[in-house]
């Protein structure tokens, strides 16, 4: 028997996982897809929230606060890329500089650090910002982070700790016999003390298999845009409109990757399944995005995508017990800002609920860093020269764009999360994420993951089942 089963290995269920790997528990981490942090937190915005938005008093304010003060100790311990690049909250009329001055006071009661900026101080800092800007509201403790790793390598480090990684398995029912539950999934049954559902987009799912909630989880759709690595500069800071009912609105910012995000579109939809774009929609995200910062070079698209998140019928996190059972424990609802709430919801979840469930004696091997990744295009020619030729792999190149080598993709195999698809070596290393999208180093990661496995090729998935990237053989080479 388990003491723990954890549904949904998405950042709230990696850093669930994670926390719970300091103590001596039998800890079992479950998601439906075949990588971790696959869906919402696959695809979003990948902005560390100051926390002056939120309304005071909510779980949003209080955990993306306290998650916020955590990022640069686990940026650290887990080798992700993460910069504290200050957000911008820009003013375009007499009335919104109305509005800076309420979102000044709410950050003053959320703790956050913040300034109202003049018209001449916002065109210093931002030069490429609209002419019709007033005036803007500066957070400088906001940041951008790499969101595939934050997830990847908190999942590494939960399981390199001793919890048990089971993707491609989704859970189907969950029977409550009173003193311990039993998941069943596609694949097998679990016995467990203790459940938490982390399960993202399918919460009120699994929440209902236990108990009818008072709750309801909505679908909402954001559409983006990403550009090229185009020259820096063209904004220094996250920059936001003033905030609306539908969210954030449409940001503008640099990526920890030196690309530029622009986005999102925020429309509530039925289908947890629907990722496409369409150009109305994407047409509304420029005309929104170019009110902001007129010169983005729309001509430096190399791709768009589009995420879906759950937003509450409460209009706050959900993080509670279940009102029938109090071992079974709902975190739901982790809409913006979840991403960087996630460590902080942790921490709540483990030391203030399942602390009074579950004798929780601290383990002494516990070790919060994984081992650091070699990031070939961030080496001085001197260190990237000692690496190749320690070992050749290094030197050898399968994604141009991004400059990613054979020794990079291959030392993702030895980790305790290795990828099963080109999707998810794409995520880790970015090959595949430049210009070309692929075009030229996916053949090459579908041949290098099906040496691995001792696969066919023809076997390797771009992502989900039934996205096999070759048909068939048609003549042995």
């Amino acid at each position: 028997m388990y003491d723990i089963v954890v549904i949904g290995a998405g950042v709230t269920g990696a850093f669930i996982s994670r926390k719970l790997a300091r103590f001596n528990l039998n800890v079992l981490l479950i998601d439906r897809e075949n990588d971790v942090g696959n869906v919402t937190s696959n695809a979003n915005s990948a902005i560390v929230h100051s926390g002056y938005d939120p309304v005071p008093g909510s779980l949003k304010a209080k955990f993306n606060v306290l998650g916020n003060k955590m990022f640069d100790q686990i940026s650290d311990e887990l080798d992700v890329h993460f910069y504290r690049i200050g957000s911008i909250t820009v003013a375009t009329s007499e009335a919104q500089l109305d509005m800076l001055k309420g979102l000044l006071e709410r950050s003053h009661e959320n703790g956050v650090e913040a300034r109202i900026l003049s018209k001449e101080e916002l065109r210093d800092l931002e030069p490429n910002v609209s002419p019709n800007a007033l005036g803007g509201l500066l957070a400088p403790t906001a940041g951008i982070v790499d969101p595939f790793n934050l997830v990847a390598h908190a999942v590494e480090n939960a399981v390199d700790n001793g919890v048990v990684l089971h993707l491609d398995e989704e859970v189907i029912d969950i029977k409550d016999l009173k003193n311990h539950f039993v998941v069943k999934t596609n694949k097998a049954s679990y016995e467990s003390k203790v459940v938490i559902n982390a399960a993202g987009l399918g919460c009120e799912k699994i929440a209902r298999m236990v108990e009818d909630v008072d709750w309801h989880l909505t679908p909402r759709k954001g559409e983006y845009f990403v550009l090229d690595h185009y020259d820096l500069g063209l904004v220094n800071h996250v920059i936001f409109p003033l905030p609306s009912e539908k969210g954030k609105g449409v940001l503008v910012s640099l990526t920890s990757s030196n690309n530029y995000i622009v986005g999102p579109s925020s429309e509530l939809v039925d289908d947890t399944e629907d990722f496409s774009t369409d150009g109305p929609t994407l047409g509304d995200v420029r005309r929104q995005a170019t009110d902001l910062i007129p010169s983005i070079p729309f001509n430096q698209v190399i791709r768009v995508f589009s995420g879906i998140r759950p937003t509450t019928s409460r209009h706050d996190f959900i993080i509670e017990s279940s009102k029938v059972n109090p071992n079974f424990i709902n975190v739901a609802g982790i809409e913006s800002p979840g991403l960087v709430s996630a460590p902080a919801i942790a921490e709540y979840v483990v030391d203030e609920i399942v602390s009074k469930l579950l004798n929780l004696e601290a383990k002494k091997s516990f070790n919060p860093c994984i081992k650091k990744y070699a990031k070939l295009n961030e080496l001085d020619n001197k260190a990237r020269e000692e690496l190749i030729k320690e070992n050749p792999e290094y030197g050898k190149i399968i994604c141009s764009c991004e400059k990613v080598s054979l020794g990079e993709i291959n030392d993702l195999f030895a980790r305790s999360v290795p990828p099963h698809t080109v999707k998810a070596v794409k995520k880790r290393v970015r090959a595949g994420f430049g210009k070309c999208q692929g075009g030229f180093c996916s053949p090459y990661v579908t041949l290098i993951i099906a040496k691995h496995y001792g696969i066919n090729p023809t076997e390797v998935k771009w992502d989900k089942d039934g996205s096999e990237i070759l048909l068939e053989e048609v003549k042995h080479a």
